[in-house]
């Protein structure tokens, strides 16, 4: 159902067109005049105005102020009865708005209706999923297409990724699309201290050291016929790499403290925000456990390289706060470009953190979800695009343009804070945005999702306005 508004002073027309809608199953409020309009649409948003341009007290595109500062995100239809005058309609309102002929018939009330509709579920499509992963990009069906082939197999899998982009869902994808008939245990190895992590792994028996006052059986045990995830298995002490490798060579385990060792029958998927250079170069994984565990490595892309996604995560968020918190807020377009044209270094993490405070900061009668000004995390930074590779060997003036706009592009288009952080003044910056946006405009956007209206280079001794 949608609500509407119709102003029109032709009593025969309102009680038609309401009628109609009435029987289509929609909700309707009408005005004879602009002040009678302008009360309604102050009182409440609705999904479509049906406007007469020509009133007794005014203009129809009076009240489109109103509704607009009312949330109205909705559909502009005017109501002429001259065909001409569909021109003008698209050129004042845009070509996302309707125009309707008096007299109007049924069919001309459903074709409007029916595009009504698609543009208010164009972002509650409820998003592709798989096994929990959401996206439909190329990059995410890549993933699916190796879920998919290593799952039947007993290979150990190493998920490859930064911080944030969902390695832990990944591997719960894989053990249920394998179908395993053991549980789903997860272990962060870079979360367990050094003296405990043996005995997290591995198990321990009673009195086998200070506090082991009864035995425990190790993750190794509690995934028996199942999947044991080893999350940041990078960051396990060289020492215990050892022990690691040799359960994966025998399939036994012997607990902290015991002399028998338990056989163990489960696949290890491991995961690691190093890239493979890292790993070689620092020495952070061994050898021999690195091919153990890296029977078939699974890359998972960072959000940036798959933007496509974001306005089907952002649903999907959307939907499950919506429902936590009693709500019903929907994102318009414009939110979902800015939201598309961040960077987002803390990946899919960082767009769940923004979104839920987005939707806690959005007033209760809101409809339209109300983003925050800033989301640049001083922590998601450090695990963003890393500038070294794009700026080693490359020309002066490129290097400058590349650092200037991922500057802004992660500040969100704050020129003055961008300024102070690069130790340039204003006028430099906004000179060096408009060369960028003349030679180049394509290559801006993904950096600054406002990029328009920028001031006239400055001459020496101006300031920007």
């Amino acid at each position: 159902m949608i609500s509407v508004l119709i102003v029109d002073d032709d009593p025969v027309f309102i009680e038609a067109t309401c009628e109609i809608l009435r029987l289509l199953g929609h909700s309707t409020d009408f005005a004879l005049s602009v002040e009678e309009g302008l009360r309604l649409a102050a009182q409440k948003p609705y999904d479509l105005a049906i406007l007469d341009i020509i009133l007794p007290d005014g203009s129809g595109f009076q009240i489109l102020d109103t509704l607009k500062s009312n949330e109205f995100a909705g559909h502009i239809a005017i109501v002429t009865g001259s065909p001409s005058l569909r021109s003008l309609t698209i050129e004042l309102l845009g070509s996302d708005s309707s125009y309707l002929i008096k007299p109007i018939d049924l069919s001309a009330i459903r074709n409007l209706i029916t595009r009504v509709e698609a543009g208010l579920h164009r972002h509650v499509e409820k998003p592709r999923r798989y096994y929990g992963l959401v996206g439909s990009s190329p990059e995410m069906q890549a993933v699916y297409g190796m879920i998919e082939r290593v799952a039947p197999s007993r290979a150990n899998v190493m998920i490859l990724g930064e911080s944030g982009v969902g390695k832990e869902l990944v591997a719960k994808a894989i053990h249920l699309a394998s179908r395993a008939r053991g549980p789903f245990i997860g272990v962060n190895c870079g979360a367990i201290s050094r003296e405990l992590i043996g005995s997290e792994l591995f198990g321990h028996e009673k009195g086998a050291f200070t506090g082991a006052f009864a035995e425990k059986a190790g993750v190794f045990e509690r995934a028996q016929n199942g999947t044991l995830f080893l999350d940041e298995v990078t960051e396990m002490p060289m020492d215990q790499q050892a022990s690691l490798l040799r359960v994966l060579e025998t399939g036994q385990v012997t607990r902290v403290g015991g002399r028998q060792s338990l056989k163990v029958n489960c696949r290890v998927i491991s995961a690691s925000n190093r890239s493979l250079e890292e790993m070689a170069e620092g020495h952070h994984i061994r050898e021999d456990i690195y091919f153990r565990l890296a029977s078939f490595p699974l890359p998972v892309p960072p959000l940036r390289q798959r933007r496509e996604d974001i306005p089907q995560l952002v649903s999907f968020f959307l939907d499950n706060l919506n429902a936590e918190y009693g709500k019903n807020v929907q994102i318009r377009d414009e939110e979902l470009e800015t939201l598309k044209a961040y960077s987002w270094p803390g990946n899919v993490r960082e767009l769940g953190h923004v979104i839920h405070r987005a939707v806690l900061f959005t007033p209760p009668d809101a409809r339209f979800l109300t983003l925050p000004n800033q989301f640049a995390s001083p922590f998601a930074r450090k695990t963003g695009d890393s500038m070294a590779p794009k700026l080693l060997g490359m020309p002066l003036k490129e290097a400058e343009r590349h650092l200037i706009l991922a500057t802004l592009g992660t500040l969100k288009g704050d020129k003055k804070t961008a300024a102070e952080i690069l130790g340039i003044s204003l006028k430099t910056l906004y000179n060096r945005l408009h060369e960028y946006k003349d030679t180049n405009p394509e290559e801006v956007q993904p950096y600054l999702p406002v990029i328009e209206n920028f001031p006239a280079p400055q001459e020496s001794g101006d300031k920007p306005a």
